[in-house]
């Protein structure tokens, strides 16, 4: 089946250069109008400029799509709110929210100024939060949503100078984990993307050229695209770039039981290789099914009849 996106309406965050115009003009190609959200600044966040917004925009025109720009800081909850607002005025409905935009900087932790840490969670974590909560009642009203944030490997697994960048990232699927269970029955759904891509954000982590042109933003949003359809997943972490497409879970290993009189520091210890076996491990979709499993152990240990 082809993925179409006739008569939807989509907002992508970042969208003046980079990945976010990759996913904006893609989705224009397929039939979205499209939000055009970027502030104009640079890689750090600071300045702004309208005009990446509004080439973007023109060059979906001139391709027979429809667009606008709009420069709310994603940072700022009444901007957003206010982009909103015209998105509606404009064209009734939101179908698609693509968290996309989002700054860096870099630096190992004891050398990064908290003001740096905060800047870099505001924009990327607080600012994904800011845009969901603006379209999120509208989605619910339309019994209809697609939502993607942008999470990172460098918050799934680290990478060194990037603890704001990280947190922030690792965030997400945490925001994410919990969207998706309040907004299924709604018909929304909401995922993660976790992208390598050759972009402004990269250029000067990944120096060599061959692997650079390997790189494509059109390889990432091809799995954007994929997150936003119609029959899209719900709660899944892609991982994208290069051509290559995974999924990362989070597991949890089914860990030991101990009795209450075994419960110390040194026995945790004495039993790690037993609680580290991956072998063992599982996917939870919920928060409760660890509790559930953990209980379960104590109780059949007690010789507990639990209801239920």
């Amino acid at each position: 089946m082809t993925v179409r996106f006739d008569g939807k309406v989509a907002i992508v965050t970042g969208a003046g250069n980079g990945l976010g115009k990759s996913h904006a003009l893609a989705l224009a190609a397929r039939g979205a109008k499209v939000v055009i959200n970027d502030l104009g600044g640079s890689r750090d966040g600071s300045g702004a400029n309208s005009q990446a917004a509004l080439d973007v925009v023109s060059e979906i025109e001139a391709a027979g799509g429809e667009a606008m720009a709009n420069g709310a800081n994603v940072a700022d909850f009444a901007q957003v709110e206010a982009m909103v607002a015209d998105v509606m005025a404009k064209w009734g409905r939101i179908d698609i929210l693509v968290n996309n935009a989002g700054i860096l900087r870099d630096k190992s932790f004891s050398k990064m100024p908290i003001e740096d840490f905060s800047l870099v969670t505001d924009v990327h974590l607080i600012g994904a939060a800011n845009c969901t909560k603006a379209v999120w009642d509208i989605m619910k009203a339309q019994n209809y949503g697609r939502i993607v944030m942008t999470s990172s490997s460098s918050g799934l697994y680290g990478n060194f100078g990037q603890t704001n960048y990280g947190a922030a990232k690792m965030g997400l699927v945490g925001f994410m984990n919990t969207l998706c269970l309040e907004g299924e029955k709604y018909g929304i759904k909401s995922n993660c993307l976790a992208p390598t891509a050759n972009t402004r954000m990269t250029e000067d982590i990944i120096p060599d050229p061959k692997v650079l042109e390997l790189m494509t933003t059109q390889s990432v949003t091809a799995g954007l695209l994929a997150l936003v359809a119609e029959n899209a997943p719900n709660r899944a972490v892609l991982c994208a770039g290069a051509g290559g497409y995974a999924r990362a879970v989070v597991v949890e290993t089914e860990g030991v039981y101990l009795a209450p009189d075994e419960q110390t520091p040194e026995n945790v210890l004495a039993n790690w290789d037993q609680i580290d076996d991956v072998a063992t491990a599982k996917e939870l979709t919920a928060g409760f099914q660890q509790t559930f499993k953990f209980v379960g152990k104590a109780a059949e240990h007690l010789g507990v009849k639990l209801d239920g």
